[in-house]
């Protein structure tokens, strides 16, 4: 649960979130549009079933539009799936790796600010500073 939280905070700092908002609402409006256009496409579900497939460019092929509108809203549908499927994943990894970046500088920093009190240091923490070091050997070699 805490992931999706994570992802929504991002999503919705980053801005992708209204542009989410408004795929879902295009995937809504254009199931109410074919179901009004198709004759193959009787209920909304229908609608947005076909539109989920369509957008995720699945496309199972147990509905069929066959007007030129139903054509041209299965064109636009696919297009932005793609879109979605393409930048969401891309704006979460970026900004992970951004935040992971962030977090590597403060505890780059607080390292060194503890090496800059070196003589002040317990020897509770001079060993927490030696095991830290042991770690980061052993993360480098693994590399």
């Amino acid at each position: 649960m805490k992931a999706w939280k994570r992802c929504y905070k991002v999503l919705r700092r980053t801005g992708t979130l209204k542009i989410f908002i408004s795929f879902l609402l295009f995937l809504c409006a254009a199931a109410a549009a074919l179901t009004v256009l198709e004759p193959d496409i009787d209920t909304f579900g229908d609608g947005l079933w076909y539109c989920f497939v369509a957008a995720t460019t699945i496309g199972f092929g147990d509905l069929c539009v066959t007007t030129g509108l139903g054509r041209i809203i299965t064109v636009f549908t696919a297009m932005y799936g793609i879109l979605m499927t393409a930048m969401v994943p891309g704006v979460v990894v970026s900004y992970y790796m951004e935040y992971l970046k962030i977090r590597e500088k403060e505890t780059i920093s607080i390292f060194l600010e503890k090496l800059e009190r070196l003589p002040e240091l317990s020897k509770e923490e001079l060993e927490q500073i030696s095991q830290r070091v042991r770690e980061f050997d052993k993360k480098k070699l693994n590399k």
